[in-house]
């Protein structure tokens, strides 16, 4: 059993992707070949944004926004703590101070009343100014735009969507990367829309903050690539990646389909066993991960390791609780819940080609073993 299984979807559209390889092997357009823009064109009309600029991962995606931005010391950037690195990396990067906020216990997205709290303790210190939020759709389910954009609005700060793992996934019929003034997402090969390499790309419907980024991504060029008109990054998606991406993407609506049926399966299958996740009515979760809580849950993870089932622990420690990130700010009201949740989450194998079989052992592996904790 695969906790992920790329070679399923591989062998779906295999020969489609050794004849879109074989063509840019062939053209000898290796670096932004004529795949690159129809890969940004069709992903801008998937996602519904004016604009897309490919990059060359998702971490960049993150830290471009930032660059392009101006953003920098003695600038302050919001984002929770439980999450991977890379969305508190990038604001380091940048010189800027990354201030860690709460989590909600059920979406395990930003808590916009901890973001409230750490805005406002920024603001009475004096010492940074507010610049920028970053939300993180994590696991694939959609942040609480409608409030964050709201205080966004308000205290006239940037919003960075960190759509990492959320491609496919929704808020109120919008598709995630559609949030903010720019979203960025990864396509690593576990993501929902992942390459065989490292790849990223932003989202924006801004034409001209979309050529401040392309123009960062591109060593900074102005009108050629000779004409230096910024301190940029060499980060370009390679041509056989957006080859292999366009492939990929012309099959994401059907496997969120099936996301859809495995997460319902499992939430039918674990019903009163384990916690489940949470999504409102309104939101569609592109799946990246499936999450259960429960206080056995080290236990469970051996057991399930004896029955050759995989399952994996997102996230061990919180950022703020790391030593790289242990000296930036952190809200005043703490971080309970990022603290807590490492203790009982637990990640089960989620990907669109999982079967029923496969799952029902999943979940009397689980219902079994809990029901023998008393």
């Amino acid at each position: 059993m695969q906790f992920i299984d790329l070679g399923a979807q591989r062998a779906r559209i295999n020969d489609r992707l050794k004849a879109a390889v074989d063509r840019v092997i062939d053209s000898g357009a290796y670096i932004l070949g004529p795949d690159v823009r129809e890969f940004e064109t069709r992903l801008a009309d998937y996602v519904g944004v004016r604009n897309v600029v490919a990059c060359a991962n998702g971490t960049d995606a993150l830290l471009l926004p930032l660059l392009a931005s101006g953003i920098g010391p003695g600038d302050a950037v919001f984002c929770p703590s439980f999450t991977f690195a890379a969305t508190a990396e990038v604001v380091a990067l940048a010189k800027a101070e990354p201030v860690f906020v709460d989590i909600d216990p059920d979406s395990y997205n930003m808590d916009p009343a901890s973001l409230e709290a750490a805005i406002a303790m920024v603001k009475a210190e004096g010492r940074l100014t507010p610049k920028a939020i970053i939300p993180v759709d994590l696991f694939g389910l959609a942040a609480d735009y409608p409030a964050i954009g709201a205080i966004a609005r308000r205290e006239k700060l940037m919003v960075i969507e960190d759509a990492a793992q959320a491609i496919g996934g929704s808020l109120d019929n919008r598709r995630c990367g559609a949030f903010g003034d720019v979203g960025a997402t990864s396509f690593y090969p576990a993501k929902p829309l992942g390459c065989y390499g490292d790849g990223g790309a932003m989202f924006t419907d801004d034409d001209a903050f979309a050529e401040t980024l392309r123009s960062y991504a591109f060593h900074g060029k102005g009108a050629t690539q000779y004409d230096n008109v910024h301190v940029g990054l060499n980060s370009r998606l390679d041509t056989l990646q957006a080859a292999i991406l366009i492939e990929k993407l012309s099959i994401l609506e059907d496997e969120m389909a099936e996301r859809q049926v495995v997460a319902r399966r499992y939430a039918e299958g674990l019903a009163g066993v384990v916690k489940t996740p949470v999504v409102p009515e309104n939101r569609r979760s592109a799946w990246a991960q499936y999450a259960i809580e429960t206080p056995h849950r080290d236990a469970l993870k051996a057991h399930l390791q004896a029955a050759g089932i995989p399952s994996v622990i997102y996230y061990v420690k919180p950022l703020h609780l790391q030593v790289a990130y242990a000296h930036f700010p952190r809200v005043p009201t703490g971080l309970p819940v990022s603290e807590e949740l490492p203790s009982r989450i637990l990640c089960l194998p989620m990907h669109p080609y999982l079967t029923a079989d496969d799952q029902d052992r999943i979940c009397d592996t689980i219902g079994t073993f809990i029901a023998r904790q008393g």
